[in-house]
């Protein structure tokens, strides 16, 4: 694949993978805090930029993975370096790469300890992220996936909170109990296949009972880190203990790898058992719809809200997913995308609040938006969008889900009507209370606006809430072929399995 300004086998999907870590490195020589903070940024942003190349050079009209890289890595194992990229892992790509630069500039003044050694950390967390999305061998996507939890980690257990080593911990816990799953699973194809390449897998007849047992090690690995209910416990502590880069990357970032490993390796590789099992998926993506929405309802930290809206957000996602058809998939796919932007935003606001109050406490920031219109303003619109007001980009992602919901039960339909309901009400008595205040509001009058730092971190997220939320078509085009593509692999292999059973 050739476009301006590359050559046809330049390896861009290898330098947008090791370009961070490449930066990590020349990190470790910097001893200013300034001039690490401009490298970092100016890395980021460029990484950004040439990732924007992929975009301009994609082929929407195939559903073959494009821009493939392959060398051989473990030749007696038939361990490959092999790369490649589809409308459903481009967006989820791009997304990383435009949030990166945003951490570096909300961590600005934030992070006052040991600034060489968080930067050097969000570059080696870009390096893991960015392979988790491009790798096409299942040994080099779960080193991808194993790498990014120890930078994760670190953030969270540094820089975090009071509590900060016991959600490093959890978390780190939590995600590895749930990798050694999706090992064991790997493990078993590679015995059936006789390959680690994902293309491999996807196209290979598998036994139905086979599929079972790897789907639920799939699902249980997947679910723990989207997080779905009841695996979620370990959301709210790392979200409240994190640093507000580490609170984004968390929401905008990891928890899109769960229900990405669903699309790329549930769906096509274990047909039959995805039919099998998706009424009860549904099932547990309402009940988070209900129960995010619920506990959101009751935070008063506004990290903790934040935090547990995300498990009904994701809960959309899967909903979209397992209905498994193209309205839903695409939706979830959008919902996704428009999570990772709209409470990445969310997550970078309550860091300004408290960067500026030192607290979290909805009571105590009590109308401090009298005397901040500019942040006001802005995070009016970030609520909007998160309780997916029309016109705003979170409304077309849901709507979808809701149509591919309908088209598989009008009774699961009606069941995530109450989560909307719930998510405008915990939304708009945020900014209701943050805005405005009550009559006996703190005394907010010496704080400053949005500075230009700030304003610079919010613009493109505010220019994608409207950008999607008014034309989603040049996102849902990108994915459109690979998700035709998806549910013909996932319809076609579960028809031959059930012929088989009989």
């Amino acid at each position: 694949m050739a476009f301006p300004g590359i050559h046809a086998d330049f390896p861009i999907l290898s330098v947008v993978i090791f370009a961070p870590l490449a930066a990590a490195i020349v990190a470790v020589f910097i001893r200013n805090e300034n001039w690490l903070r401009w490298w970092t940024l100016a890395c980021t942003t460029i990484i950004a930029v040439i990732s924007l190349r992929l975009y301009a050079g994609f082929d929407v009209t195939t559903a073959k993975f494009q821009f493939v890289e392959h060398a051989a890595w473990i030749p007696p194992l038939k361990i490959n370096y092999t790369l490649g990229v589809d409308g459903i892992s481009l967006l989820l790509v791009l997304l990383t790469t435009l949030i990166m630069p945003l951490c570096v500039l909300c961590s600005w003044r934030y992070i006052t300890s040991r600034v060489k050694e968080f930067m050097i950390c969000l570059l080696f967390m870009e390096t893991a992220m960015v392979g988790v999305f491009f790798a096409l061998d299942f040994v080099l996507f779960f080193v991808f996936w194993g790498a990014m939890l120890i930078p994760m980690a670190l953030l969270i257990g540094i820089w975090g909170g009071p509590r900060r080593i016991y959600a490093s911990l959890k978390f780190f816990i939590y995600t590895m109990a749930g990798s050694v799953l999706l090992l064991v699973a790997i493990i078993a194809l590679y015995l059936q296949v006789g390959s680690f390449d994902i293309r491999a897998m996807m196209g290979h007849p598998y036994a139905a009972n086979f599929q079972c047992w790897v789907f639920l090690a799939f699902f249980i690995s997947f679910a723990i880190k989207v997080p779905m209910f009841p695996f979620h416990t370990w959301l709210p502590a790392a979200h409240v203990e994190a640093p507000t880069a580490g609170s984004v990357l968390l929401a905008s970032i990891l928890l899109k790898m769960g229900t990405y490993g669903f699309l790329r390796f549930s769906l096509p590789i274990t047909p039959h058992a995805t039919h099998l099992f998706a009424p009860y998926v549904l099932g547990l993506s309402v009940v988070a719809i209900i129960y995010g929405g619920l506990t959101s309802l009751a935070q008063s930290d506004l990290k903790k809200l934040v935090a547990y809206s995300s498990v009904a957000h994701m809960g959309f996602a899967t909903l979209g997913i397992f209905a498994l058809n193209a309205a839903g998939i695409e939706g979830a796919t959008l919902v996704m995308i428009n999570h990772g932007i709209t409470t990445g935003a969310l997550f970078i606001a309550v860091g300004i609040i408290h960067e500026r109050l030192h607290t979290r406490d909805l009571t105590e920031t009590a109308g401090m938006g009298k005397h901040m219109p500019i942040f006001a303003g802005c995070l009016g619109v970030f609520c909007l969008s998160s309780l997916a007001f029309p016109g705003t980009n979170s409304f077309i992602g849901e709507f979808l889900v809701l149509v591919g919901g309908f088209a598989v039960s009008k009774t699961l339909a009606a069941c995530c009507v109450p989560g909307v309901v719930l998510a405008a009400a915990y939304m708009l008595r945020m900014i209701q209370k943050v805005a405005y205040g009550g009559v006996k509001n703190p005394e907010h009058s010496g704080l400053a606006d949005l500075n230009f730092r700030e304003i610079v971190t919010f613009a493109p997220l505010l220019l994608f809430v409207f950008w999607i939320g008014l034309n989603p078509e040049p996102f849902t085009r990108v994915m459109r072929a690979s998700v035709e593509n998806l549910l013909q692999q996932t319809n076609c292999a579960s028809a031959h399995a059930t012929i088989a059973l009989r």
